[in-house]
């Protein structure tokens, strides 16, 4: 599915998208998640320490959150962060300034299917909230997965729909009723707050998704069910 519904891609969709609602994004992130996303977050930024990595690659970085937290907890570690929205780059490098942090994260605009480094790279790949996103799923974890080197791993945090009745009822009126009126008034474009809860409910589920993984490359593939579900972190083996 795509925002808009033009006859763009789903890519140029997606870059205006974000374009358009940058300024707000991290204001509504955090409010219409009260904050938990910083939890689970966190949590990514645990399991990445565990692979001790020296290079990490963070696609769809956006205003550049996880990147930021992987560069201050993770010691000597390098982090590059593409993303295919100027705008949403902007905003990141703002905050990457405010703390200091230019020789420690480095962003560039790019499209996560089609990624301008070489073979084996990275010693880790992450992307939260951003495969779900991707134009052609299949071709971009195939990317990741050519981008890290054997040894390396990749870690994904993304929405899902809960499995439990009740949590998935009263996530789902949430995200159908109250998150695309808070975040149409606020950033102005309802139809990105329409697209953002309707893209969880397309999203392959869990047992999919790591299979997905598989394919691409990846091994000793897991994931562990965040907040009753309401979201994962995928970790495969490179």
């Amino acid at each position: 599915m795509k925002p808009y519904r033009t006859d763009q891609t789903k890519k140029e969709e997606i870059r205006e998208m974000f374009d358009n609602i940058a300024p707000k994004y991290d204001l509504l992130n955090h409010t219409l998640s009260a904050n938990i996303d910083r939890l689970w977050r966190r949590r990514v930024v645990r399991e990445v320490r565990r692979a001790r990595p020296h290079r990490i690659l963070d696609v769809a970085t956006g205003t550049g959150d996880l990147a930021i937290a992987m560069a201050r907890r993770i010691r000597g570690v390098q982090v590059l962060g593409v993303d295919l929205s100027e705008q949403m780059l902007e905003v990141a490098r703002g905050k990457i300034a405010g703390r200091g942090l230019e020789d420690r994260v480095i962003l560039d605009r790019g499209d996560a299917e089609c990624l301008e480094l070489g073979n084996g790279v990275v010693d880790v790949a992450t992307v939260a909230f951003g495969v779900r996103n991707f134009e052609n799923l299949e071709a971009g974890l195939r990317e990741l997965a050519r981008v890290v080197k054997p040894g390396g791993k990749v870690v994904i945090l993304e929405l899902s729909r809960p499995r439990n009745r009740l949590f998935r009822w009263l996530y789902e009126s949430y995200s159908a009723r109250v998150l695309p009126r808070i975040g149409g008034m606020v950033s102005h474009d309802k139809m990105a707050y329409e697209y953002l809860p309707a893209s969880v409910a397309e999203f392959p589920a869990p047992e999919r998704f790591l299979e997905m993984l598989e394919r691409a490359g990846f091994h000793d593939c897991r994931a562990r069910s965040q907040s009753f579900g309401i979201a994962h972190i995928y970790i495969g083996e490179r």
